[in-house]
């Protein structure tokens, strides 16, 4: 599953894929779907789960900066700026991490409910409509009145 969020946590859209494909080839199509803003994506921000040369070529085409971790392999070991690079990218990755975790901690999100994807999806979007209300909610309660 891709999640894109903006960077106070909320939620834009997700990309939710079988268990039989590899997601690191859906980054690109994560990114396009998800301009429902009429912003310009400035920066992605992925794991080490995509560190393949076409999400590279495919930000680079783009004019979209390349927030992909850099992954350890056993002959290249990472360099100091790397590990740097790193440790930047996670600052803002932990957003998307917290939600997933909040959504396997109280909703079973590490799981489907449904054996068909398209039940999922909406049970996904439905979930994270209630996610985006609640942080929504809690933001109104912390400004004066």
């Amino acid at each position: 599953m891709l999640l894109l969020t903006l960077k106070n946590g909320f939620i834009l859209s997700t990309t939710l894929s079988p268990a039989s494909h590899n997601d690191s080839i859906y980054l690109p199509r994560a990114v396009i779907y998800s301009m429902h803003t009429e912003n310009k994506i400035k920066i992605v921000y992925a794991d080490k789960g995509y560190p393949g040369a076409p999400n590279r070529e495919f930000l680079a085409l783009n004019n979209i900066k390349d927030g992909i971790m850099r992954k350890d392999e056993k002959n290249v070991k990472l360099t100091d700026l790397e590990i740097e690079r790193n440790k930047g990218i996670s600052k803002y990755r932990y957003i998307v991490e917290r939600y997933f975790g909040i959504s396997h901690k109280y909703n079973n999100g590490n799981q489907a409910r449904f054996p068909k994807l398209l039940k999922n999806k909406i049970d996904i979007m439905f979930r994270q409509f209630a996610f985006n209300l609640k942080k929504g909610a809690k933001i109104l309660e912390a400004l004066p009145v």
